[in-house]
């Protein structure tokens, strides 16, 4: 809720710049891309883009891509309006869900109500992930993407890629071996209806594959 994220590089636009030009500098046989946190708004993204065409004409370099994380109910609700200026998103699980039940994720008598598994979670990222169809990705990140309860939902939302802890890569591999899209799709629709984050974990218990 503070100066955090996209909010203290605008403040320090030197800073940022920077940093940009660093970007618009790596050399890579694959895609470079930039990713911004923490945006609410289009004007954020304007703001940066704006910065990135100053590093590029500076560095002579190609354009990176330019991501966005979806990390704020603001950002899920309006992926269609930022569609035209960025790239792709990545969905911070971890942020967005605390900001969604305004439960503060560093707060121990929390931590056990903290799900992104939450109905309204899946329900922002559902819609975040439909109006960014059509993007290079979409991609979901923390704790959810390392969660097997909650990998075949959000396949069934529209995710297709996952930012796994390493340690969990195979396990994660394993899980969705498990499902077809089309079950993926209607777990995902079940998942929405469930009135909380035990329901849909039950949920998708009693409708796993062996």
């Amino acid at each position: 809720l503070g100066l955090r994220g996209v909010r203290s590089g605008l403040a320090r636009p030197d800073l940022l710049l920077t940093q940009l030009r660093a970007a618009c500098r790596v050399r890579s046989p694959g895609p470079v891309g930039v990713m911004l946190p923490m945006i609410a708004s289009r004007a954020e993204i304007l703001q940066v883009r704006a910065l990135l065409d100053r590093a590029l004409a500076e560095t002579g370099a190609r354009r990176p891509l330019l991501g966005v994380m979806i990390e704020t109910p603001a950002a899920a609700m309006t992926v269609d309006l930022l569609h035209a200026d960025i790239d792709f998103i990545s969905i911070g699980s971890n942020d967005l869900t605390q900001y969604a039940l305004a439960m503060d994720r560093q707060n121990p008598s929390l931590a056990a109500q903290l799900d992104a598994l939450h109905p309204a979670v899946l329900r922002l990222i559902g819609q975040a992930a439909d109006k960014g169809a059509g993007l290079n990705w979409i991609g979901v990140c923390g704790g959810m993407a390392s969660d097997t309860a909650s990998v075949a939902i959000l396949i069934g939302l529209g995710v297709r890629e996952l930012s796994v802890a390493p340690a969990r890569v195979a396990e994660i591999k394993a899980e969705v071996r498990r499902w077809t899209l089309p079950d993926c799709i209607d777990l995902a629709r079940k998942a929405l209806a469930q009135d909380g984050p035990d329901a849909v974990r039950a949920l998708v218990i009693a409708h796993r594959q062996p």
